[in-house]
C-alpha cells in the first residue's frame, strides 16, 4: 500500500508532491475523498499517536473556538474524521512507516525514503 493524502488547493502539498516520482502510488485529495477510519488507523498504527497527525494549522480551530490544551488523544481522531483540514498534510503512507507534514525533517525522510526504495 502506497497512499498520499494532500489538499490540491495547498500550494505546499502540490510543491512536496512534485518533488518525488509517485507512479504507482495512489493520490487522495482529502477535500473530495476524506480518511476514512480504517487510513487513519494505519496512519496511528505507525505514527503511535492522533496528536502527531493533527494539524494545528487547520482554520476549524479557530471556527470552532476549540481548546487545543484540553483535547485527548480520542478528541484528535474525532475531530480529524470530522474535517479534513484537521489532518496534518500531506500524509505518504506505506505498509512501513508514515511521513506526515511539510516540517524539513519530514521532508529529508521522505526524500531518504525515496533515494533507498
Amino acid at each position: 500500500m502506497q497512499k498520499v493524502f494532500y489538499l490540491k488547493t495547498c500550494g505546499t502539498c502540490t510543491k512536496i508532491l512534485k518533488m518525488f516520482d509517485l507512479s504507482g502510488w495512489e493520490l487522495r485529495e482529502l477535500k473530495s475523498a476524506p480518511v476514512t477510519e480504517e487510513e487513519l488507523a494505519q496512519m496511528y498504527a505507525h505514527a503511535k499517536s492522533y496528536e502527531a497527525l493533527f494539524s494545528r494549522r487547520s482554520t476549524q480551530i479557530k471556527a470552532r473556538s476549540i481548546d487545543l490544551k484540553s483535547l485527548k488523544e480520542d478528541d484528535f481522531k474525532k475531530l480529524i474524521l470530522e474535517h479534513y483540514s484537521f489532518l496534518k498534510r500531506p500524509v505518504f503512507l506505506t505498509d512501513q512507516e508514515v511521513f506526515v507534514g511539510n516540517e524539513k525533517k519530514n521532508i529529508e525522510n521522505l526524500e531518504a525514503f525515496f533515494t533507498n526504495k
